[in-house]
């Protein structure tokens, strides 16, 4: 390890301390050195062992990554907007890639909502009553999860331990298991995302419940009032803004989770858009992923100005 010159105008003890410092700095930079070669070793043998257990097409199929990007554009611009409104397409050989008025969905003999419309509307179906439902759970069992307001310590670590369950696995697991059980559709999409939901959102809510004033608390104890009414109305008023905040920005997440499922048999929009990169549908993918993306920022826009306007800019400064 190489230790520098010491200044010549230290004292002997600075001079002693200056050298150990330096000792100190050389340790740390030949750990630092050593850990980015073990952890570039494990990359190197893990990537290798991945291309060997892939038949070795890993690094074959690496010059083509970007094919599929060229793959995707379109003979006819228009073609994007007429798979997206169902309107009849002026290369339709009636094969499945072009078939797009098959997939309308009437309201009356000329009135329509478009396939992916609709589909969009079962995926925010599905986020939006999962949420709700994953809310409801977690509101009621994070006061059973906190330090001040749960004295009982088995109780309060039960509920934890639960809600470390119930999220530990991701969305898309859940609801691979159910579907196992209840077949494809909506409903296994719903409660796969509603228990992560459940233990996602309990751990945000009982932490801010453990950051509440407790002077409120205080006072109708004082008075004589009973659990539920201690939390009813000395915590809720105080942490209600944060928990709809929280609500919101579940949501979020939970329309991005929705169609990710939907992908692997949960319904909605996911469904097509698996369907349609497989057999190389270029309108009607790009269609779906201009969909989505519209659909994501709606509700991303949405969500932040409801945010804003429950507890103020403060909610946006800590995620700059």
């Amino acid at each position: 390890m190489a230790i520098g010159t010491v200044p010549k105008e230290f004292s002997e003890s600075g001079t002693l301390i200056e050298r150990h410092w330096q000792e100190l700095s050389a340790k740390r930079r030949l750990y630092t050195w050593l850990g980015l070669g073990i952890l570039f070793l494990g990359l190197a043998g893990s990537l290798w062992f991945a291309n060997a257990t892939n038949a070795g097409k890993f690094f074959d199929r690496l010059p083509h990554l970007f094919d599929f990007v060229g793959d995707m554009v379109p003979r006819d611009g228009f073609e994007v907007f007429r798979a997206l409104f169902d309107r009849p397409s002026p290369y339709d050989d009636g094969s499945f890639k072009y078939n797009y008025p098959e997939g309308r969905l009437y309201l009356t003999e000329s009135l329509y909502i478009p396939e992916y419309f609709y589909k969009m509307l079962e995926t925010l179906n599905i986020a939006i009553f999962s949420t709700i439902l994953g809310a409801v759970f977690g509101f009621i069992l994070c006061f059973l999860a906190t330090r001040n307001l749960m004295p009982n310590r088995f109780v309060r670590g039960f509920v934890r331990r639960m809600m470390e369950v119930l999220r530990a696995f991701p969305e898309v697991v859940l609801a691979g298991f159910f579907l196992a059980i209840l077949s494809v559709g909506p409903l296994p999409a719903v409660i796969a995302v509603s228990i992560h939901t459940v233990g996602a959102l309990g751990k945000l809510f009982f932490e801010v419940v453990e950051n509440a004033d407790m002077k409120a608390e205080e006072g109708l104890r004082a008075a004589g009032g009973n659990w539920i009414e201690r939390v009813w109305f000395g915590i809720v008023p105080q942490v209600m803004p944060n928990f709809i905040s929280y609500f919101l920005l579940r949501l979020e997440i939970n329309v991005r989770a929705s169609t990710i499922i939907g992908a692997v048999g949960g319904g909605g929009i996911g469904e097509l858009l698996r369907l349609s990169i497989g057999q190389n549908h270029q309108a009607k993918t790009l269609a779906i992923i201009l969909l989505l993306f519209g659909t994501i920022v709606a509700v991303d826009q949405l969500s932040a100005w409801a945010r804003r306007r429950l507890v103020g800019d403060q909610a946006f400064r800590l995620a700059q």
